[in-house]
C-alpha cells in the first residue's frame, strides 16, 4: 500500500470540498453580497466552510464506530485506529460546531465579533431563546460528550454507547433542514436524517479505511473492504432516496433544476452521487477480489483517493446547497404572513380533504424512513430465507408471510391514511396506534426474524462481530432477560397505554416531531415484546407456563378494555388545543371522534389479544400433544414398564392390606 496514500486521500477529500463548496457558493448565489446587512466576506464563506466541515467530521466520527463495530475485530490494532479516528473526528465535530453556532449568530444579529457584555447578553439568548441557536448549542455539547466517551470507552460492547451518542449528532442536524411548522417538515426531517446518517456511514467508512490499510495485511484488507461495501450499498441507497425526497420537497417545479440556482446544484450533486453509485459498482465487482494482489493494493489507494475526491465534490455541494435559497420557502405558512385555517397553523400542513372509505386508498403521506425501514426490513428477511435454502435447509413459508405481511402493515401505517389523517382526527390517530401496539407486532413476532438470522448468518472467526454474535449477546444480557420476562412484557404493554394518554407525553408524540416518532418506536417494541413472551418461536430466557399465559393475556385484555371505555365515556377532550382546535368542517365533532377513538382502543384493539389467546390454546394444544407422543414413544420402547411397574405396586399394597386384616 502506497504509503502517501494517508495524506494524499485525506487531501483529495478537503481540497475537492472547498473546491466545490466555494464554486457551489458561486452558482447558488449564497456567496454573493447581501444588499441589506451584509455580514461581510469572512461570514459569508466562513459558515458554509465551517458546516461543511461539522458534516465530513461527523461522516468520520459515525462510519468509524460503524466500521468498529460491525467490520472490524476489537483486539487488534485495526480497531484502535479506527477508535483514535473517532475521537479525533468527534473533537473536530465539537470545534466547527462551536464555531459554526458563533458564525451564525454574527449573521443572524448583525454584529461584530467582540467580548463585551451585550454580545455575550444576545448570544445567550441567541442559544437559549431561538430554535436554531438551541440546536446548534445541542449539536455542540453533544459533541463534546461523545469526544470524552470516544477516548474513555474501547471495550467492544460498551462502544455501542458511542455509537448511539454519535447517531445522536446527526439529530439537531436533521431538525435544521426544514422550520418546523413548515409544510412537510416531518418528512423532510426524516429524510434529512437518512441522509445525514447514509452518508456518514458512506463517507466515514472509507475514510478510516484509508488508515487502517497500513495496519493488515492484503488479505484481511480485502475482507474489510468487502463488509464495508455491504455497508456503503445500504448507505447508497438511503442517500439517493432522500435526495430525492430532499429536491422534491424543495423544488416547486421540475423546470427549476435548470432555471434557478438551487436546481443546478441538486443537478451536480446527483451527478456525483451517480459518479460514486458506478465507482462502489466497480469496487464491489472487480476491486475487492484483487486486493490481496500487490497491483490490486496499489489500484485500491488509487481506486479511493479517486472516491473520497468525488465524495469530496459532492460534500461541497451539499454545504452549498444548504446556505442557497430554495425555490418553495421553508418558512412556516403562519410567518409568511398570508391566510390559512387552523390546521395549517398547528401542523404546518393544509387540512386533507373530508374522510371518507376511499380515502383509506387514496389519502398517503409518504415517510422515507420508515419506507426504508420497511424495504430494508423485507428484503434482510427474504436474503435470510434464500440463504437457507441455497444450502438446503427449510424455512416455513408461513413465517415468511407473516414476516412480510408485518412488514406492509407497518409501510401502509406510516405512509397511508393513518399517517395523513391522525394529526387531525384521534379516532384514526387510535386506529394506527392499535396497529403498532398490537397488529403489526403479532405478524412480525410469528415471522421468528431472530432465529432466522441466528441460522442464515455465519458465525465470525476472525474476532469481530456480525449479526450472529450481536444477536447471541444481546439475547442474554441482563437487560434483555428483564424487559423479555412476560410480567414486565405485560405490564409494559399495558401500562403504557395510560401514561401515555394521561401525561403530558401524548402532548409530545402530538406537537413534536421526535415524539411522535418515539411514540411510533415505543409502542412497536411494547408490543412486540408482549407478543413475543406471550407466542413467540424466538429464543427468550423465560416464559410463562401456558395457564399463566391465558391468565395474563386476559388480565391484560381487561386493562385495555379498561382503558378503552375511559377514553370512549370520557367529557374531556384529550389535547383540547390541538385536535379541538383544527377547524375541521366535517367529520364528527372533537369530543365524538374522541369517544370513537376509545371504541376503537375496546373493540378493534381487542381481537389482536384475542388473537393471542387462540394461538397460545393452540401451542398448549400441541406441546401436550407432542408430550403425550413423547410418553407413548417412551412406553413403546420400554414396553410399558412404568405400567407394570404401578401395577406390580398396588398389587403389593393390596396383599399387605390383607394380612393386617
Amino acid at each position: 500500500m502506497p504509503r502517501h496514500l494517508r495524506i494524499l486521500a485525506p487531501a483529495a477529500l478537503l481540497t475537492a470540498t472547498l473546491i466545490a463548496l466555494i464554486a457551489g457558493l458561486s452558482i447558488g448565489g449564497a456567496g454573493a453580497e447581501r444588499a441589506l446587512l451584509d455580514p461581510g466576506t469572512v461570514v459569508r464563506y466562513g459558515n458554509p466552510i465551517a458546516r461543511t466541515l461539522v458534516n465530513v467530521s461527523m461522516a468520520g466520527l459515525i462510519g468509524s464506530l460503524v466500521m468498529a463495530v460491525w467490520a472490524l475485530a476489537s483486539e487488534k490494532r485495526e480497531t484502535r485506529i479506527a477508535m483514535d479516528f473517532a475521537a479525533g473526528s468527534a473533537a473536530a465535530l465539537t470545534i466547527s460546531s462551536g464555531a459554526v453556532l458563533m458564525l451564525t449568530y454574527v449573521d443572524i444579529s448583525g454584529l461584530s465579533f467582540s467580548g463585551d457584555a451585550a454580545f455575550g447578553a444576545g448570544l445567550a439568548q441567541f442559544v437559549t431563546e431561538v430554535e436554531l441557536g438551541s440546536l446548534w448549542l445541542i449539536e455542540l455539547l453533544l459533541a463534546a460528550v461523545t469526544t470524552v466517551l470516544c477516548f474513555a470507552i474501547r471495550e467492544r460492547r460498551l462502544t455501542l454507547v458511542v455509537l448511539v451518542a454519535a447517531l445522536a449528532t446527526a439529530l439537531p442536524l436533521a431538525q435544521q433542514g426544514h422550520a418546523a411548522g413548515a409544510s412537510g417538515h416531518a418528512q423532510a426531517v426524516n429524510s434529512l436524517l437518512v441522509h445525514l446518517v447514509g452518508a456518514s456511514v458512506w463517507l466515514g467508512g472509507l475514510l478510516v479505511l484509508v488508515f487502517i490499510a497500513f495496519a493488515v495485511e492484503r488479505t484481511r484488507l480485502a475482507e474489510i473492504v468487502a463488509r464495508y461495501s455491504t455497508l456503503a450499498l445500504f448507505a447508497f441507497v438511503g442517500v439517493a432516496a432522500s435526495g430525492v425526497v430532499s429536491a422534491w420537497l424543495r423544488l416547486g417545479q421540475p423546470s427549476e433544476l435548470f432555471t434557478t440556482g438551487y436546481g443546478q446544484l441538486v443537478m451536480l450533486k446527483t451527478g456525483s452521487l451517480l459518479v460514486l453509485g458506478v465507482l462502489g459498482a466497480v469496487q464491489r465487482r472487480r476491486l475487492i477480489p484483487r486486493i490481496a494482489t500487490t497491483n490490486g493494493s496499489r489500484a485500491f489507494a488509487w481506486f479511493v483517493t479517486i472516491e473520497l475526491a468525488v465524495m469530496g465534490v459532492a460534500s461541497g455541494v451539499a454545504g452549498a446547497l444548504g446556505r442557497t435559497e430554495t425555490p418553495v420557502s421553508l418558512e412556516p405558512a403562519r410567518d409568511q404572513g398570508s391566510t390559512i385555517s387552523p390546521a395549517e397553523w398547528l401542523t404546518g400542513d393544509p387540512l386533507p380533504p373530508e374522510l371518507t372509505a376511499m380515502s383509506y386508498v387514496t389519502e398517503w403521506k409518504f415517510d422515507l424512513a420508515w419506507t426504508l425501514v420497511c424495504v430494508f426490513g423485507a428484503a434482510l428477511y427474504l436474503a435470510g430465507v434464500w440463504r437457507l435454502r441455497r444450502r438446503g435447509d427449510a424455512w416455513p413459508v408461513g413465517r415468511t408471510i407473516a414476516w412480510l405481511l408485518g412488514m406492509a402493515l407497518l409501510f401502509y401505517t406510516t405512509n397511508g391514511a393513518f399517517n395523513a389523517y391522525e394529526q387531525y382526527l384521534f379516532s384514526v390517530h387510535m386506529l394506527g396506534h392499535m396497529m403498532f401496539t398490537m397488529l403489526i407486532p403479532l405478524a412480525l413476532v410469528l415471522g421468528a426474524p431472530v432465529t432466522l438470522a441466528l441460522r442464515g448468518t455465519e458465525k465470525r472467526r476472525d474476532g469481530s462481530w456480525g449479526g450472529r454474535e450481536w444477536i447471541m449477546w444481546g439475547v442474554q444480557t441482563p437487560f434483555s432477560k428483564l424487559v423479555t420476562h412476560p410480567a414486565f412484557a405485560a405490564v409494559n404493554f399495558a401500562g403504557s397505554l395510560w401514561l401515555f394518554y394521561f401525561t403530558g407525553i401524548v402532548r409530545w408524540a402530538a406537537v413534536e416531531h421526535l415524539g411522535h416518532q418515539w411514540m411510533i418506536i415505543h409502542f412497536l417494541i411494547s408490543g412486540y415484546l408482549f407478543s413475543l413472551s406471550m407466542i413467540g418461536i424466538d429464543p427468550v430466557p423465560y416464559r410463562f407456563p401456558y395457564p399463566l399465559r391465558i391468565v395474563t393475556l386476559f388480565a391484560t385484555m381487561a386493562s385495555h378494555a379498561f382503558f378503552g371505555v375511559t377514553i370512549m365515556t370520557g367529557d374531556n377532550l384529550i389535547l383540547a388545543d390541538w385536535y379541538g382546535a383544527m377547524g375541521r368542517t366535517w367529520g364528527a365533532p372533537p369530543l365524538e371522534d374522541q369517544n370513537t377513538g376509545g371504541g376503537i382502543a375496546w373493540g378493534i384493539g381487542e381481537l389482536p389479544t384475542l388473537a393471542l389467546a387462540l394461538i397460545v390454546a393452540m401451542q398448549w394444544s400441541r406441546t401436550d400433544a407432542k408430550e403425550q407422543k413423547r410418553r407413548d414413544r417412551a412406553e413403546d420402547r420400554s414396553g410399558d414398564a412404568e405400567l407394570h411397574a404401578y401395577n406390580e405396586m398396588l398389587a403389593t399394597q393390596a396383599k399387605r392390606d390383607a394380612r393386617l386384616r
